[in-house]
């Protein structure tokens, strides 16, 4: 309720208290008195909760935009004072504030951030020197990167490279992604969903079948192939159909296409990927920016609250997304995925 509103509605309560004090008897004025506090504790309290709200939301909202200035400064030399400073923080206090809002200190998130970019890179982007992605990640030596990554992954980069342990990998990272659910999630509103109508699109797709924390083998296969066949993400757009909520599913029955946009006949291969067709017809479009971590938010967004109000029925296929920008080709929070949900009519 607007403060306008509400302080116009607690005046009158309290003048309708004052009247009917006035034309009662004397011996009920105690119990009179009580309401009238009560009512006019209520409506203070809604107003402080109202303004503790927004304070806390300026607050986190500043945290955000630390979170987003360490995310794109990864291979600098960032130091607490320097990162404070973003937001107006003061470096008497900073650290402390954001261990105890986060969880993790600051020298420990900026080094699972790097971590993570050096193991997309070692994984999916397999031309690069792993000196070149030590220094990239702001480390001096290959030596220091290496005995980083082992203590923290559990794998040294050269063998994670080779065969990488995603599940406790996966385990490794679940507290930072808890911390981006939980902090870094956008607001979605009605103006940003878009109505459009999706062509008939060919593409080429692997099926990942079974537990989603393992993914990352099915992406390293699919980009193989890519390479193979000269299909570049830059010239053939990046799908994935998301059959399967990973939240409510059992993991040996996950289900994920990674496709690719393509005219091309799709000959036999080793890696099993087959040609699928996305088909043509209505779509609600949402834009997610932001890690993974937030996708599932703007998903529920358009399930819980845009579809019940927009009078629309849905159509029978699954639920899509266009990778528009990739990372770790982009810092994380920059990263693009477009939401497609499939409309009747």
């Amino acid at each position: 309720m607007p403060g306008s509103q509400l302080r116009w509605l607690k005046n009158s309560v309290s003048s309708a208290c004052v009247l009917r004090f006035d034309s009662i008897a004397a011996d009920s004025a105690l119990s009179v008195r009580c309401y009238c506090l009560r009512m006019d504790s209520l409506f203070t309290a809604k107003e402080d909760i109202s303004l503790t709200s927004a304070a806390a939301e300026h607050y986190l909202a500043r945290f955000r935009k630390v979170l987003a200035y360490m995310d794109e400064h990864l291979h600098d030399d960032l130091s607490v004072e320097q990162i404070g400073q973003t937001a107006g923080f003061s470096k008497y206090h900073f650290q402390r504030q954001f261990s105890e809002l986060f969880g993790l200190s600051v020298y420990k998130y900026i080094q699972l951030q790097r971590l993570k970019r050096a193991s997309y890179q070692l994984v999916f982007r397999q031309p690069r020197q792993i000196i070149d992605i030590a220094l990239a990640c702001g480390y001096e030596n290959p030596e220091s990167f290496t005995r980083a990554f082992k203590k923290n992954i559990g794998q040294a980069p050269f063998k994670f490279r080779k065969q990488p342990q995603w599940i406790p990998w996966h385990a490794t990272y679940q507290p930072l992604n808890h911390l981006r659910i939980t902090h870094m999630t956008s607001a979605y509103q009605v103006g940003q969903v878009r109505l459009i109508a999706f062509k008939p699109t060919r593409v080429a797709a692997i099926e990942h079948r079974g537990d989603p924390r393992l993914v990352g083998h099915s992406v390293r296969n699919f980009i193989e192939w890519r390479k193979q066949v000269g299909l570049s993400p830059k010239a053939s757009a990046t799908f994935n159909i998301l059959y399967d909520d990973p939240a409510g599913t059992a993991p040996q029955d996950y289900r994920l296409d990674i496709c690719a946009t393509t005219n091309r006949e799709i000959a036999s291969n080793l890696f099993g990927v087959i040609e699928k067709t996305l088909p043509g017809g209505r779509c609600a479009v949402l834009r997610h920016q932001g890690s993974d971590n937030g996708l599932g938010q703007a998903i529920a967004y358009l399930y819980s609250q845009w579809l019940p109000h927009s009078g629309e029925a849905l159509r029978d296929f699954p639920i899509y997304v266009q990778r528009v920008s990739f990372f770790p080709d982009v810092a994380e929070h920059q990263a693009v995925t477009d939401i497609f949900l499939p409309l009747d009519g």
